[in-house]
């Protein structure tokens, strides 16, 4: 094929990449292949039609199905095909020992002749041998979001930006406590954090943490969706989010967890499901009461979460869960 006509084909692939998690045995990385996906550059402005712009980009896109992709990791190699929607998942296991920490991966979309299209770049987080991983809802949990309202969630993304966007008081201080609690600084304690919102928000979730001085962390999000579905956004099934919180598991059978999330909509029944599965792996369960009126409710799926020998806390204000964590011994007493 002539190197013009695969220099035009460049511009018009586009590869991303998400970070990724696991160990030696079982690593794993996802990404998506798009055919056209709009600029999405952010411009961090106070200006409410800019961002509503911008986000409207986020999902103005086409995926690339059935494509092959290459993922190439300390020169190994690994071969997979894109779904329906442009997403791809590498599950392998690594030849070589993996260091704790971040390590870069490769990923090139191949046509059919094995020529590159084009590549991305992305990175895949390894624990050191630490005593906790952490796994964080996001929408009104960490993030002000109002997700049980429609209307509010989408004014939420519509007027604001990620520098904009609020999130709760002394929660950056928790996580950022938990993630050095009992290991030294550059070996920080791993996060998830998984939400019900789509792949489509991704970079904006990542420099919305950022920016917010969250711990840094594996995203572990929902399908994508097209513009027309924008105003359905977060609302898909969160059967999937129950399944991502179980692979993480999975993947480090021999990790204790820590859970956190709020009762504005399933979180302390997912949680509680996944406790009766993996009693053993779990050490707490931190439920932000988001919604008052769901208090009663959320102290009974609670105490089902107790009665398997795993410590709960439902609170209001961020410093209640850091007083609940150093009692705990997750984080050192001041």
């Amino acid at each position: 094929m002539p190197n013009s006509v695969l220099l035009s084909m460049n511009k018009s692939v586009s590869v991303k990449v998400y970070r990724g998690y696991g160990h030696k045995h079982n690593l794993v990385v996802y990404g998506h292949v798009f055919k056209k996906k709009a600029k999405t550059q952010q411009i961090f402005s106070n200006n409410i039609f800019i961002n509503i712009i911008h986000l409207l980009k986020l999902f103005i896109l086409k995926p690339y199905p059935s494509l092959s992709v290459r993922l190439q990791f300390f020169g190994q190699t690994v071969y997979n095909k894109t779904e329906k929607d442009g997403f791809f998942k590498f599950e392998w296991e690594a030849e070589e020992d993996v260091a704790g920490g971040w390590h870069f991966v490769k990923v090139d979309a191949l046509d059919e002749q094995g020529n590159v299209l084009n590549s991305g770049e992305g990175k895949v987080y390894v624990p050191h041998i630490t005593q906790y991983g952490f796994i964080s809802d996001v929408d009104d949990t960490v993030m002000v979001s109002h997700s049980a309202t429609i209307g509010r969630r989408l004014r939420e993304l519509f007027i604001k930006n990620p520098h904009t966007r609020k999130t709760f008081p002394e929660a950056a201080s928790h996580y950022q406590q938990l993630a050095l609690a009992h290991t030294e600084k550059d070996q920080p304690n791993p996060f998830f954090y998984v939400s019900s919102s789509e792949w489509n928000l991704y970079d904006y979730l990542v420099e919305t943490f950022h920016f917010n001085k969250l711990p840094d962390g594996a995203f572990l999000l929902n399908t994508l969706k097209r513009w027309k579905d924008l105003i359905k956004t977060g609302k898909t099934g969160h059967e999937g989010k129950l399944l991502r919180v179980m692979r993480i598991l999975d993947a480090f059978p021999n990790q204790k967890f820590v859970f956190f999330g709020d009762n504005s909509q399933q979180d302390p029944h997912i949680y509680a499901s996944i406790v009766e599965k993996y009693p053993v792996n779990i050490a707490a369960v931190y439920i932000r009461n988001i919604v008052p009126a769901n208090a009663e409710d959320t102290k009974i799926t609670l105490q089902k979460i107790e009665d398997k020998g795993v410590s709960t806390c439902l609170f209001v204000d961020s410093n209640e869960a850091i007083a609940h964590s150093k009692a705990l011994g997750l984080i050192a007493q001041d």
